[in-house]
């Protein structure tokens, strides 16, 4: 315990120099990533890296998860979705942001949606909804969103997804092929739509609907 004390106490000195939103900091501080992976790879539970945790997923890189949250520009009231649910830390840190607002989490393993579930609701993360995807990409029966994550990798920027998007809210997807993507933050105004790349990063793919075909 003392090790992994000591390796979260230096993680987030690292992150700090790279982020500048002290909410989505302390945020993450507060989540403890070690109870979100599986119990092999909780040693590693505070370096800067992915982490495996089963069914062919990952759970990002600490730093990813901070530039992503970090782009959402989370005030905290808004409603949020996130595309594929893995483990659920993204969700608990989304949760700690959103006092008055909420999360809608949708996982296409039936397996992680329930294991997710299960875990937020026995942290105490009582504002997030976690279902198991269906067939339209996201969740339109909750829609529209302020914000929207997407932590699987887009061959291209999802329409349905951008259609689920409020008048001004935002979007951050890995955008890109399979081997390496663009982060991209999408902005819905009146006029339309904008779009800035925010860097280079490689997630899993996407499956299923406006993704890369069922794997």
């Amino acid at each position: 315990m003392q090790r992994i004390n000591a390796e979260k106490s230096a993680l987030f000195v690292e992150l700090g120099a790279e982020i500048g939103s002290k909410a989505v900091l302390e945020a993450m501080e507060r989540v403890p990533r070690e109870l979100f992976v599986p119990a092999e790879v909780r040693p590693l539970a505070y370096q800067n890296i992915p982490l495996s945790i089963g069914s062919g997923q990952t759970i990002s890189q600490p730093y990813m998860v901070a530039r992503m949250t970090e782009l959402l520009e989370l005030k905290g009231d808004e409603k949020v979705l996130e595309v594929g649910t893995g483990s659920g830390y993204q969700a608990a840190i989304l949760s700690l942001l959103l006092p008055r607002g909420g999360v809608v989490s949708v996982e296409r393993d039936e397996t992680l949606a329930a294991t997710a579930g299960v875990r937020l609701e026995e942290l105490g993360y009582g504002n997030v909804t976690v279902e198991t995807a269906g067939p339209t990409l996201g969740c339109p029966d909750h829609a529209p969103f302020d914000a929207i994550i997407v932590t699987a990798a887009c061959p291209g920027l999802p329409d349905t997804l951008v259609g689920q998007l409020a008048v001004g809210g935002r979007m951050v997807a890995p955008v890109g092929p399979r081997d390496e993507q663009s982060l991209i933050l999408a902005r819905r105004t009146e006029e339309g739509l904008t779009v800035e790349v925010q860097g280079r990063c490689r997630f899993v793919p996407l499956l299923g609907p406006e993704g890369f075909g069922e794997g």
